[in-house]
């Protein structure tokens, strides 16, 4: 039940606002010891910007998108396409692909960039992509799918949208064509309208028309495990499935 309050409690207090409270007294006492320091910069009360929750034992990082990246990044290099799409990844992996490829970035909502060499942007829906049947070569959608229709991001609300967005994947790939595909996996359950939690196997029936090549995840811990058997992250609570399918 705490952790149901919690989660509604959260959109209240993104800003963490007690705990930012509690370490405005050390920011005031460091602000105060600086600028007493010899060879300190004049400090305008204007220009002041409160960093308060930076002062930690580890740099920390998000598992999933930290991993992830680095999985795909490395397989998509190692197959060298002439061009690759990604379908709303995260913007900063697309940046680095850029250096090694050509790219089309597909997302609802177009990303604000230009003047990037090698990137197309094009805006439409993963679940209505705008290539023909079998066209795609190389194909990416790191941590999107288990969010389609859930309305999160503007899109139109579907219960089925997770298993709609892995068809028109599917539609659009190339014989012979590779498709890297993640998402959050474990037990089985709709965190609305945060995402939706798909077993591994739940995944696997709806790319049946692919073959694996490879599943490798990130787990409940923050470890990295690549080529694992699909059933390793199947009792998960929050774990990270990275599944690498082809089509025949």
């Amino acid at each position: 039940m705490s952790k149901f309050y919690s989660r509604w409690k959260r959109p209240l207090v993104r800003s963490k606002v007690l705990s930012a409270l509690a370490k405005y007294p050390s920011y005031v006492r460091d602000l105060y010891k600086y600028s007493k320091m010899k060879g300190a910069e004049p400090i305008r009360l204007v220009d002041t910007y409160p960093c308060l929750f930076d002062k930690r034992l580890t740099s920390g990082i998000d598992a999933h998108y930290f991993y992830q990246a680095l999985w795909a990044f490395k397989r998509i290099r190692s197959l060298a396409p002439e061009l690759h799409v990604d379908v709303g990844s995260d913007v900063n992996f697309v940046a680095l692909l850029t250096a090694i490829t050509n790219v089309h970035f597909v997302d609802i909502r177009p990303l604000d960039a230009c003047c990037i060499e090698n990137l197309e942007v094009k805006q439409a829906s993963i679940l209505d992509m705008p290539y023909g049947d079998g066209s795609l070569e190389s194909v990416s959608c790191l941590h999107v799918a288990e969010h389609i229709g859930l309305g999160r991001y503007g899109d139109p609300l579907d219960p089925l949208g997770t298993r709609k967005a892995a068809a028109e994947l599917t539609r659009c790939l190339a014989p012979g064509g590779n498709l890297f595909f993640s998402l959050p996996v474990g037990k089985q359950r709709l965190c609305f309208n945060a995402h939706r939690i798909h077993s591994p196997k739940q995944i696997i029936d709806y790319f049946s028309t692919l073959s694996l090549v490879e599943f490798s995840g990130a787990d409940d811990h923050k470890r990295f495990m690549e080529d694992i058997d699909v059933d390793t992250l199947g009792d998960s609570r929050y774990a990270c499935g990275m599944f690498w399918f082809t089509k025949p």
